[in-house]
């Protein structure tokens, strides 16, 4: 049952004790099994009061996952973010069809949808989510980063948090012979003494607890495999809790302590069939850089305004791809034999994915820093592939991305930095010498195209 635990959460916080403590002591089991079954098949069997006809029953489960996604991040949906049909599900999408002054029918057209992706993404952006793998517990969560800018070790875990305090997400771990999840879930109850409890659940493998601590609104799951716990709790005052009680829902799905535990595992690997993302040109005769994840599967290959490409060689070890456009010349490479680039605040140049840019193919930039979790925030889909800048302009790295679960719903895949002295071994062993180039975020705009994969 070791899913149950992450799709559980996700309804904790918004319902009232009553209704949630009632819902949460239905047979776990045979949920468990039912969400397994959806995973396995990719469809379900609409319940009594599901949506009928033109309702998300006869959407593919991944779409009906990313609609509960982004009807939680829109503050209109707080129930199991698993894609199976409810009377929830049909509520949400009305009350979100209300907001927007439509009709509320129960069932979204494409300018509904398209609408309500939109509005999901703002949210997104605005409070900076992105995917973390969290490298003391060894489990992944997503983060409101906006909100906690700041990361530091944390006991047996990481702590993020905002610059005073209002809101504080961290994970633990807990493990050794005689771990038992109700001696944490014990101390968790206890400590600090100023918890005041309105949920306290406990199965066999995992616990959730929720409620009051002082002033601030507190949520801690847990779950142990193998006599060890994995945790996360987040804490925020009550005056934020406009925005982080949709986004608190979110996270609790997104979290997983070990791995096979995860939202993304339940939707399993997918691509689509048409991806963007950047190339940096690296010779004046078309040998273009990327991420290697871009490129992987694909039947056809096009740097946009040069024509085809040819993958010559690529690296899983660095994360790197050679494409090759022939028949072209007089292109502007960037200079990748700087010295001296430092990371942490860095400008990322890119040209982001044309369903989630208006304007077609402009390249932008955006702001992260590169710290143990990676690249924070992550930048947009189109990033990947894209130049990393340090604050004097110079060729830092590439970016790589996670090659993303869902297209343009949910959360922002994680994202890291192949350094330039990386970048440069593997152009040495194509016996490619590159270009001196100049710095500047002018001459990166310059150097970097939109590269597209094309599956079948």
């Amino acid at each position: 049952m070791r899913f149950t635990a992450v799709v559980l959460l996700a309804s904790c916080l918004a319902l009232p004790a009553p209704t949630l403590v009632g819902w949460l002591t239905q047979d776990a089991s045979a949920q468990t099994v039912q969400v397994a079954e959806t995973a396995k098949k990719g469809k379900s069997t609409p319940k009594k009061g599901s949506p009928k006809e033109g309702g998300i029953a006869n959407l593919p489960l991944k779409e009906r996952i990313g609609i509960q996604l982004d009807l939680a991040f829109t503050g209109h949906y707080n129930g199991l973010i698993n894609g199976e049909p409810s009377e929830r599900t049909t509520a949400a999408i009305k009350s979100f069809q209300k907001s927007t002054g439509a009709r509320d029918t129960g069932a979204l057209a494409q300018p509904e949808r398209a609408q309500l992706a939109a509005n999901s993404k703002a949210v997104q952006e605005r409070v900076g989510w992105a995917l973390v793998e969290d490298k003391v517990t060894g489990g992944q969560l997503g983060l409101p980063i906006k909100q906690v800018p700041n990361v530091a070790r944390a006991g047996s875990g990481t702590r993020w948090s905002s610059a005073q305090g209002q809101v504080q997400i961290e994970t633990f771990r807990i493990r050794g012979p005689g771990t038992t999840l109700a001696d944490v879930a014990e101390r968790q109850r206890a400590e600090p003494p100023n918890r005041k409890l309105d949920v306290n659940f406990t199965r066999d493998d995992f616990f959730i607890l929720s409620g009051l601590q002082g002033l601030k609104k507190f949520y801690v799951r847990a779950q142990i495999r193998d006599n060890e716990v994995r945790g996360v709790t987040i804490l925020y005052d009550q005056a934020t809790e406009g925005i982080m009680d949709p986004v608190t829902v979110v996270m609790s799905s997104a979290f997983a302590p070990f791995s096979g535990t995860g939202l993304t595992d339940l939707m399993g690997p997918t691509r689509r069939k048409v991806e963007y993302g950047t190339g940096i040109v690296i010779s004046a005769d078309g040998h273009v850089l990327t991420d290697r994840s871009l490129v992987e599967g694909c039947n056809v290959i096009q740097a946009a305004g040069l024509g085809d490409a040819t993958l010559l060689a690529e690296d899983h070890k660095s994360g790197l791809a050679l494409l090759r456009v022939f028949g072209v010349s007089g292109l502007a490479p960037a200079g990748l034999v700087h010295e001296g680039a430092r990371a942490s605040e860095l400008t990322l140049v890119g040209i982001a994915d044309p369903l989630l840019q208006a304007g077609g193919r402009a390249v932008t930039g955006a702001s992260a820093r590169l710290d143990g979790n990676g690249l924070q925030p992550s930048p947009q889909l189109g990033f990947a592939g894209a130049a990393a800048l340090d604050a004097q302009g110079r060729f830092f790295g590439i970016v790589t991305l996670k090659a993303p679960s869902m297209a343009g719903t949910g959360p922002l895949p994680p994202a890291n930095v192949v350094p330039v002295d990386s970048v440069r071994r593997f152009l040495e062993a194509q016996h490619i010498m590159p270009a001196t180039g100049r710095a500047g975020i002018d001459a990166a705009k310059a150097s970097v195209v939109r590269v597209m994969c094309v599956r079948r």
